[in-house]
């Protein structure tokens, strides 16, 4: 039986110093810090960062959103795709190397495999030969470390949406939630497959930015380049033979780069899909190049115009100036300062207006004409307000109902409100419908200024 298809083989990674490699480590202690400590950071007697679906509140500091702030998700998610287009442009898979959950996690689940297994060739040669009781026990502590760090990240997944010291009592007590246990399994297995053994599929089957990357890439984009004109021909040799007498170029053909590669491609094979520019080559290149007693730079960070044409740093940056980044930087910039000013003059409170389909106007005693409404009231502080709801814009109304109005901090509460008006004032209208202005207060404190808020309503007079 022939098969269509080659079967894929399992990568193994070598272990890799370095300046980026460095920096590859500098990231994921950055966003696993920040991943899993804000959870644990409390904010005026609350967790600092909550999502709670319940009682529909975001948290974010001191920063309280309702379901109606909807608008903010929105920005940060075109912020985010301008910002990934602009980098991308300018200096290629960035994010992919060094920020992406997938490479970040995979980074550390590669690192507790060779602290139990073994390096590069050891691992190879240990999946190669029987099973003995070394084999297993390394095995078993592998998969042990690998299940319980997975699970410690959907444990922190759902702190973001549960509190996570309650979620804490509630692991020790069974107390959990089905929904809770759902995905702190689900968050937990997905780290666990994703970073233990798909790796490299993820990103060159499942990611979509590895397809669509090119539309966003140019020729001034800076991107990991192996120098061919100086590399080829390629060729080993010892490190005092002198190339160019032998016919050779720089390249050693010792396929390190190769080794290091998480995807397992070429670099010298030219730009791919499968490259998520982590940079692990250009580490140990350089490295093979200083033992070898010749410049660094024979895999490096260039553009293919730059390498083409023999460019220097200052010419390939001052390509950095062109239309489409300008372009990008500009609707950036624009999408950044819009959604600040918006955030930054988001009123104290939200007033929400909606007649009450119950009555919508009826004559009550002394023949006033009388419309009742149902006042939404959030409170978007964390501190205890008053308000006073009125109306503007009709002649000798009254209301009753929302004269002195407290609400806890981050307390939303529908209030009934009626508005009156004379019958004089009801003749001169006539029937049929008004427009008026509800009018909320927030009531002067002593540190704080009185902000108002007003609605746009109808007032019905009936026949």
């Amino acid at each position: 039986m022939v098969s269509l298809y080659k079967k894929s083989e399992k990568i193994y990674a070598r272990e890799v110093q370095g300046w980026f490699t460095n920096w590859r480590w500098v990231m994921v202690w950055l966003t696993q810090i920040v991943f899993y400590g804000t959870p644990w950071l409390s904010w005026n007697d609350r967790q600092a960062v909550l999502f709670d679906l319940t009682t529909r509140r975001f948290y974010m500091f001191n920063l309280v959103l309702y379901p109606q702030d909807f608008i903010y998700l929105t920005a940060l998610l075109v912020i985010s795709a301008y910002g990934l287009f602009l980098f991308t442009t300018v200096a290629g898979r960035l994010w992919c190397g060094y920020a992406c959950p997938q490479s970040v996690y995979t980074e550390m689940f590669m690192w507790i495999e060779n602290k139990i297994e073994g390096a590069r060739a050891k691992r190879m040669k240990m999946d190669k030969s029987p099973w003995t009781v070394d084999k297993i026990g390394r095995k078993v502590a592998k998969h042990a470390v690998w299940i319980a760090l997975a699970l410690w990240t959907g444990y922190t997944f759902v702190g973001y949406f549960t509190p996570i010291r309650v979620l804490g009592e509630e692991v020790v007590t069974l107390g959990m939630g089905p929904w809770e246990i759902f995905w702190v399994l689900f968050y937990g297995f997905a780290t666990y497959g994703n970073a233990g053994f798909m790796r490299e599929q993820v990103c060159k089957y499942m990611c979509p930015y590895a397809r669509f990357q090119s539309a966003m890439f140019d020729r001034d984009t800076l991107i990991i380049s192996y120098d061919e004109k100086r590399g080829e021909p390629r060729g080993s040799r010892s490190r005092k033979a002198d190339a160019k007498a032998l016919g050779k170029g720089d390249c050693v053909d010792c396929t390190l780069c190769v080794q290091v590669c998480p995807t397992g491609i070429d670099i010298r094979k030219g730009l791919q899909y499968e490259c998520i520019g982590c940079a692990a080559c250009i580490d140990v290149c350089d490295e093979v190049m200083d033992k070898m007693g010749t410049p660094r730079g024979l895999i490096r960070y260039a553009t293919q115009n730059a390498m083409e044409k023999g460019w220097g740093r200052s010419e390939m940056w001052a390509r950095v100036k062109r239309p489409r980044v300008l372009v990008y930087s500009a609707i950036f910039m624009l999408v950044v300062g819009s959604f600040l000013v918006s955030l930054y003059s988001r009123p104290p409170f939200r007033v929400d207006i909606v007649r009450d389909r119950g009555a919508l106007a009826r004559v009550v005693e002394d023949g006033y004409v009388e419309n009742v409404y149902r006042v939404q009231l959030m409170n978007a502080s964390e501190q205890v307000q008053r308000y006073r709801v009125g109306v503007e814009s009709l002649s000798q109304a009254s209301v009753k109902g929302g004269e002195d109005i407290l609400l806890g901090p981050a307390e939303a509460r529908w209030v009934p409100v009626s508005v009156r008006i004379p019958p004089e004032v009801a003749a001169r209208m006539g029937a049929g419908a008004a427009q008026v202005t509800i009018l909320v207060e927030q009531l002067r404190q002593a540190d704080r200024a009185q902000v108002d808020v007003r609605e746009q309503t109808t007032f019905m007079v009936p026949r």
